[in-house]
């Protein structure tokens, strides 16, 4: 999963990219409001974790546009601002969630992943394709009832291709959820995930569809 960032504060903005990429989550950090509707315009993400006092473009101001656009992907609001009538005011032009600072790294993450399962319009924890079953609170896998051990990479994109079962993603959109900004992955790596996938899963989970994308289907 994509997650854009938005927070001023350097070493909280540092903190949480890092605890956030730690938990699996693939996270872009920029730190003002105005850079970060930009990047919501050209880029695809899949969440936004965003603080409201900004500079340039303020977080409500952000969400706000953003809406206007008729972006609905999940938004939580992670800011100090603890009072009922900033809640109120937050929730009711769009964000999908509220959170006030101090929050613990873990009941971050929960969250995100419930708003994830949320958009896909899933409700069980549980991402399960035939005797394949993932786990991503815990980072467990399982085949046949038997542990899978697999590398964090593998483990985020097996959960992207299991959480759009019946799409083809292409590699672009591959890529860009796995790596974001974080410097792009050498030409075949998204291969060499893809091939250690089938040897460890079996060969038929994953196809490729030439000249388009890669798809798990339903």
């Amino acid at each position: 999963m994509r997650i854009l960032l938005v927070e001023d504060d350097p070493e909280l903005g540092d903190g949480l990219t890092v605890g956030l990429r730690q938990a699996g989550f693939t996270v872009d950090w920029l730190a003002d409001g105005q850079a970060a509707d930009q990047a919501l315009q050209g880029e695809s993400f899949d969440l936004v974790v965003l603080d409201l006092g900004l500079p340039r473009l303020s977080g409500m101001q952000l969400l706000k546009q953003a809406r206007q656009r008729g972006d609905d992907l999940p938004i939580l609001i992670l800011t100090a601002r603890d009072a009922i009538g900033d809640k109120v005011a937050g929730l009711d032009a769009g964000a999908d969630d509220y959170l006030v600072k101090p929050i613990d790294l873990d009941e971050l993450s929960a969250r995100i992943r419930a708003l994830s399962r949320r958009r896909a319009g899933r409700a069980a924890p549980l991402l399960s394709h035939g005797q394949l079953t993932m786990d991503p609170a815990t980072y467990r896998v399982t085949l046949a009832g038997q542990p899978v051990d697999l590398s964090s990479r593998e483990f985020s994109l097996l959960q992207l291709l299991l959480e759009n079962a019946g799409r083809v993603l292409t590699r672009s959109q591959l890529e860009q959820s796995l790596y974001g900004w974080q410097g792009e992955p050498d030409s075949n790596v998204l291969d060499v995930h893809i091939h250690h996938l089938r040897k460890k899963l079996g060969s038929e989970l994953i196809r490729n569809l030439r000249g388009v994308g890669y798809t798990i289907p339903k």
